[in-house]
């Protein structure tokens, strides 16, 4: 591996920062990332900002004007702390949740906020395309879990798309930056337009929907170049004109499964990952789909990954149930720290009551800890309304589907799991990380946190030379330059 780039003139020169843009459905940083002599990858956050669902038109929309906005802003912090160290941000990425999108009209022009995956108006829009296309065929073309916000659904209850295109979010705002439309095939595959074998557009579904073939702009793969910032982006950033936007995992997921420290002698094929947040991504990385029926009724997806690897996973609850909680109680004038909180539910003993944290209950923001305590007696057992037991439910709850659903990857695609890496913020909860080892019985490795920015940088790093090699070698640089925790089984615990 190098640290350093081949120059117009033949000389080595250093490649720069890389500026990650990484965005999750409640918060977004931008992030600096420097890749030393190829041995390690550190990051500094230079921006965070808030992000949330608004009402806006009588619809649960993202604002994106303020999150663009809020993007600038970032990039203009990594232009100057950059230039203040003597460094050059050499390409900028962009990774955000997945299957929301943005239409944007011929003059480019975005024609309104775009709606929320949380939204429910996507789910009237079920059972009419599924009169047109068969769920069977859906998933043995797509391979895509059933979710009834996949991008699909939501298109379907559009009211207008007359000369319109369709921009998944990290791809707008590749877009705004450069004034170059493209999808990147990491959030193409969660559309359910998409064909999980071919690797394309899987233009019969749209057709068969009534919708344009050229509805979505053409497809980049992670690595490669979208465009250089628009004049007037540069000037108002503070970055060259030529700075380059390049295509990474844009799906958060598929940056922090490409930053999964796993070791390479395991192959990639004895490790499941868990990437924690607001939602938990669980699963294996395979070299091709499973497109069975079995895979199907266990509604499993089918993602791309980085390097035209597939993300074999199920999309589960995540500790969304957690700090929806936390808003409740700080409502309520009840704000105990994180710590504090994990702390008292691990003092309490094993057995509790739990909840399916897949349950579309869950889905939209309201009084969680009522509704989790109303789940809980739905299935004749009573959790107490205390903070302490309800977010030791939360947990509990988590590691158990965290087990469930390893149990059927291994089975749908016939391997069988050695350990297991949680990445992203749930790699910090203590408390979870041993429940899942527990209930599991595998040893699971916690961290990086910030997985998905590594992601991010890394194959921006990979595209403009500062490393080199396949999946194994850039995580053997995280391996190289982050301290992971280890927890083991403690049957006495279960």
């Amino acid at each position: 591996m190098s640290g350093q780039v081949q120059g117009a003139d033949g000389a080595r020169s250093a490649p720069g920062v890389f500026a990650a843009v990484d965005i999750g459905a409640s918060s977004g940083r931008v992030i600096l990332g420097r890749v030393s002599s190829g041995e390690s990858v550190e990051l500094e956050v230079v921006h965070r900002f808030p992000n949330g669902v608004v009402e806006i038109d009588g619809g649960l929309r993202w604002d994106f004007d303020a999150l663009f906005a809020e993007v600038l802003t970032g990039l203009a912090a990594a232009a100057t702390v950059a230039a203040a160290q003597g460094e050059q941000v050499a390409s900028i990425g962009i990774d955000t949740w997945a299957v929301d999108y943005g239409l944007v009209n011929k003059s480019g022009e975005l024609v309104a906020q775009p709606f929320s995956y949380r939204d429910d108006r996507s789910r009237t829009a079920v059972e009419p395309v599924h009169r047109k296309l068969d769920p069977a065929r859906l998933y043995g073309t797509t391979g895509l879990q059933f979710l009834q916000f996949n991008t699909i659904y939501q298109l379907a209850s559009e009211k207008n798309m007359d000369g319109v295109q369709a921009l998944l979010i990290p791809d707008l705002i590749a877009f705004l930056l450069t004034g170059v439309r493209r999808t990147e095939a990491t959030n193409a595959s969660t559309t359910g337009l998409f064909d999980a074998v071919a690797g394309e557009w899987a233009t019969e579904f749209l057709t068969a929907l009534g919708l344009r073939k050229d509805l979505f702009p053409p497809l980049v793969q992670p690595g490669e170049a979208v465009g250089t910032l628009l004049p007037g982006i540069a000037a108002q950033v503070g970055l060259p004109q030529d700075t380059r936007v390049v295509a990474v995992g844009s799906h958060d997921t598929a940056s922090a499964v490409a930053a999964v420290p796993a070791e390479a002698d395991n192959g990639g094929e004895h490790f499941a990952y868990i990437s924690s947040g607001t939602w938990s991504l669980v699963g294996l990385e395979l070299k091709h789909p499973v497109l069975t029926e079995a895979s199907r009724e266990a509604n499993f997806t089918n993602e791309r990954g980085v390097d035209g690897t597939i993300r074999y996973l199920r999309n589960m609850g995540g500790l969304w149930l957690l700090s929806e909680c936390q808003r409740t109680w700080a409502q309520e004038g009840f704000r105990p720290e994180l710590t504090a909180l994990l702390t008292a539910a691990a003092a309490l003993p094993p057995g509790g009551p739990q909840v399916n944290p897949d349950d579309p209950y869950f889905i939209a923001p309201d009084n969680m800890p009522g509704r989790i305590r109303a789940a809980v007696r739905r299935t004749g057992e009573v959790l107490p309304d205390d903070p302490a037991a309800i977010t030791r439910c939360i947990m509990d709850s988590l590691a158990a589907g965290y087990a469930r659903t390893l149990r059927d990857a291994e089975r749908l695609a016939g391997r069988t799991v050695d350990v297991v890496h949680i990445v992203g913020g749930g790699s910090q909860n203590r408390l979870l990380c041993q429940l899942t080892a527990d209930v599991t019985g595998k040893k699971v490795v916690a961290g990086p946190v910030e997985a998905t920015a590594l992601g991010n940088v890394l194959v921006q790093a990979r595209a403009a030379g500062a490393v080199s090699g396949e999946l194994a070698d850039l995580r053997a640089l995280v391996v190289h330059s982050h301290h992971l925790q280890v927890f083991v089984p403690e049957l006495s615990r279960l």
